[in-house]
């Protein structure tokens, strides 16, 4: 796949999932510093929208980040180790559309990124706000292992019988992207004219009906 290495990319491991669950989220300064727009869902969503993180590259550039919409997903439930049935959310991650390149030091080259790159960061994404159901402690952490690496296969084949094809609009026209749907909630990546790429997952919330735009004001959610 062409993207950046998984260490690079930044995924939650196994405990933390400390980018992609929000009350790890930060301010809007890391947002600021990335050469390209950022997007969430469009006009037609009017629930809660809150920043999460971003995650840069070998040589420090942002590369990517995530902005949440609706309820705010948590791996527990009040204390007891829950699945979040209950939950309606849909993440937007939006990912740089990279070349090949030099480092920034000039001592090496970087992946490119692609749209299996932004397939990866949702499928990991959605597995960190993920607890299977009664599932011990001490098991979560090799179940979450193992399924990182599934979400890493099945984003390196997009064509593969795992994906369907979705077409969603895009900045108010439409787009095509690759979809599936788990036990655990959905998942899907595409590209926009914009020069990045889009991945998303959700729960509780269909993907059918989404829609996707640019942030105008990436400031606005700060105080969110």
């Amino acid at each position: 796949m062409e993207t950046t290495s998984r260490v690079g990319a930044q995924a939650p491991d196994a405990e933390g999932a400390a980018q992609a669950v929000p009350s790890a989220r930060r301010t809007v300064d890391g947002y600021l510093l990335a050469p390209f727009p950022w997007y969430g869902l469009d006009e037609a969503f009017t629930g809660p929208r809150w920043l999460m993180q971003v995650g840069t590259g070998a040589d420090g550039a942002v590369e990517h980040g995530s902005i949440g919409h609706g309820d705010e997903p948590s791996v527990r439930a009040e204390g007891t180790f829950g699945t979040g049935d209950k939950e309606r959310f849909a993440v937007v991650v939006t990912v740089a559309a990279n070349p090949v390149r030099r480092s920034g030091d000039g001592t090496g080259v970087l992946e490119a990124t692609s749209v299996s790159s932004a397939a990866w960061l949702a499928g990991v994404g959605l597995l960190s706000v993920t607890w299977p159901g009664q599932m011990d402690h001490s098991l979560r952490d090799d179940w979450l292992d193992q399924q990182t690496e599934t979400a890493w296969v099945l984003a390196d084949d997009l064509d593969g019988s795992d994906w369907s094809t979705l077409s969603l609009p895009v900045d108010g026209g439409p787009a095509s992207f690759h979809y599936r749907e788990s036990e655990y909630g959905w998942v899907l990546a595409g590209s926009t004219k914009e020069g990045v790429h889009l991945g998303a997952y959700g729960r509780g919330m269909s993907a059918y009906g989404l829609g996707f735009s640019v942030v105008q004001d990436i400031t606005a959610y700060e105080a969110r």
